[in-house]
């Protein structure tokens, strides 16, 4: 093995070579938007490889279940991790990106351990003759789709099948890249998130703005737009690095960040217009933009991060001046981390807070309501699926 390494390591890097890495990486507990960058930075690919490495990376990352089962009619015996890594890109190429059978197998071969190059050429090219022969019958919509069955089950159950299975869909096809006019990249979504606060805050009292959950600063950011100071908290200080330099390469003079836990936020009571809550999920409206999500999510994951959510909720309130805003969102789509939050905020800030708090006007269509916050689905208009709550802090009782 370590020949074949040695082997590989002494010619240029392909795209497809990429692939292969950058799967058996994702696959080894590395993070799929971590590793490709740093495997491209160190090629000497142009931008056409460039682009086809990124997408055969990620899709065949997003596309894994159904690639395994594509294989598995034809491989027998599990196969080595490397071995793996490339029959999975060689079956994703054949099944769903229509690249010609004899290159998507030769030169994906290529990529294998010489010791394994008959029997994944032998694999794939039988893996082409089935998606040709049009005979191609998939087992379950979990295998088709390529999701684990309980995110299936899951959102059917909090959706309905109908629309989650529509959003389990849309989540298949690679996120479209949007740039703000000021240069930032950022999901149209969270942008209409910032967009709606920035409008309600205008009947806000005076004072700063706090992202309780900042990093990497996508929404904080945009927040500046509003002519209000912003104040970033993060509890992760490479989180808070991540918006300082946003902030920098924006030249964003009224922004300041903060490394503090959201739970404990080190600020003075009643001290903002307005906080955002854009909590920790399980980003299961995310998925088309983090490939490789859905399989490192666990059912638990919710129950646990529901909970998270709640006390970053709870620090985030009484941070809230009178008459000021507290907004909650999540790029979630499952009910313990929307609709049941909402349920549970009604009597838990009133209690914290010795306050009232009246729910605000939602986002209109394509959001749709649930509870007193909206929600946007993915096939709604081709973004990440999102969750808003808006609240306004009344005065308390004399």
């Amino acid at each position: 093995m370590a020949t074949d390494r040695a082997r590989r390591s002494q010619r240029p890097a392909t795209a497809r070579g990429i692939a292969v890495l950058a799967v058996l990486a994702a696959e080894r507990g590395a993070r799929a938007n971590v590793e490709l960058p740093r495997l491209l930075q160190a090629s000497s690919l142009d931008q056409r490889d460039r682009a086809f490495a990124t997408e055969l990376s990620y899709g065949t990352l997003r596309m894994c279940r159904a690639c395994d089962w594509l294989v598995g009619q034809f491989a027998r015996g599990d196969l080595e991790p490397e071995v793996r890594a490339a029959a999975r890109i060689g079956a994703y190429q054949l099944a769903f990106m229509n690249v010609p059978a004899y290159a998507a197998v030769s030169a994906t071969v290529a990529e294998c351990p010489p010791r394994a190059r008959a029997l994944l050429n032998a694999v794939l090219r039988r893996v082409a003759g089935l998606v040709e022969s049009g005979s191609l019958v998939w087992p379950d919509e979990g295998t088709r789709l390529s999701y684990p069955d309980w995110v299936m089950a899951r959102l059917a159950e909090d959706l309905g099948r109908a629309p989650a299975l529509a959003a389990l869909v849309q989540m298949n096809v690679a996120a479209t890249v949007h740039t703000r006019p000021d240069g930032y990249v950022q999901d149209p979504a969270s942008q209409q998130v910032a967009t709606h606060m920035a409008a309600l805050l205008a009947g806000a009292p005076p004072g700063p703005v706090l992202d309780l959950c900042a990093g990497p600063g996508g929404k904080a950011t945009a927040l500046v737009g509003s002519s209000k100071f912003v104040v970033a908290f993060d509890v992760r200080a490479d989180r808070a690095s991540q918006v300082r330099a946003n902030a920098k390469r924006l030249q964003l003079a009224n922004l300041g960040v903060v490394v503090s836990d959201g739970r404990a936020p080190a600020a003075r009571a009643e001290s903002f217009s307005g906080v955002l809550v854009d909590a920790p999920c399980s980003g299961l409206g995310a998925l088309r933009r983090r490939p490789d999500a859905r399989w490192r999510v666990r059912p638990h994951d919710i129950d646990r991060l529901a909970l998270l959510q709640r006390d970053l909720l709870v620090g985030a309130a009484s941070l809230v001046a009178p008459g000021g805003l507290l907004v909650y969102s999540v790029c979630t789509l499952t009910l313990a981390e929307t609709r049941d939050i909402d349920e549970w905020l009604d009597p838990a800030l009133a209690e914290a807070t010795g306050a009232p708090w009246q729910a605000e006007a939602r986002p209109g269509p394509p959001w749709e309501p649930l509870g007193r916050g909206a929600l946007l689905l993915p096939q709604a208009m081709g973004t990440d699926g999102m969750y808003m709550l808006s609240l306004r802090r009344g005065r308390a009782a004399a």
